[in-house]
């Protein structure tokens, strides 16, 4: 019952991290952090107290927190992507591609790198996806800590969504 999640805001209202009910609930008690949202249907309740179930709560000192990077892995870039192949959606014997090829000046960063099935990368080879006439699916981009703290969570509450910019 206190395993379910919550996200906890920063003072200036940023998403840091999601933690169980336990967690949020001795932050509150221990007033470190103020309830935003709760589930209206849901108490825990004590041999003394009643309180409200946490969905959303907001520290009220402000953490200082240093810049959340997201490192650049094969992991991470699969993860992205969705463990789909950039090229025709499949989500079998997956690799990692250069957009634009080593040989041709591409780098290693999140803007050049995509997942691609065994397949689409051998066809699409040492050429630019317009060279071997194959398109992707999605743009490759930089990901953002929400990205993969809401991945990481899975569904995302109703009354999160204003804080995770969705």
């Amino acid at each position: 019952m206190l395993d379910a999640n919550v996200l906890i805001l920063n003072q200036d209202y940023q998403p840091l991290n999601v933690v169980n009910v336990r967690k949020s609930l001795m932050l509150i008690v221990l007033e470190k952090a103020d309830l935003l949202h709760d589930y209206p249907n849901r108490k825990i309740r004590t041999i003394s107290y009643d309180y409200q179930y946490p969905s959303v709560i907001r520290l009220r000192r402000y953490a200082r927190i240093p810049y959340k990077y997201i490192v650049l892995s094969r992991k991470n870039v699969l993860k992205r992507d969705g463990m789909r192949c950039q090229y025709c959606g499949s989500g079998r014997d997956l690799t990692i591609d250069h957009v634009i090829p080593k040989s041709r000046g591409g780098s290693d960063s999140w803007d050049n790198l995509v997942a691609a099935c065994n397949k689409c990368n051998n066809r699409k080879g040492n050429k630019t996806p317009k060279e071997a006439s194959m398109t992707l699916l999605s743009k490759p981009y930089r990901p953002s800590h929400i990205v993969f703290l809401r991945d990481y969570v899975g569904s995302i509450e109703d009354t999160w969504k204003p804080y995770l910019y969705m």
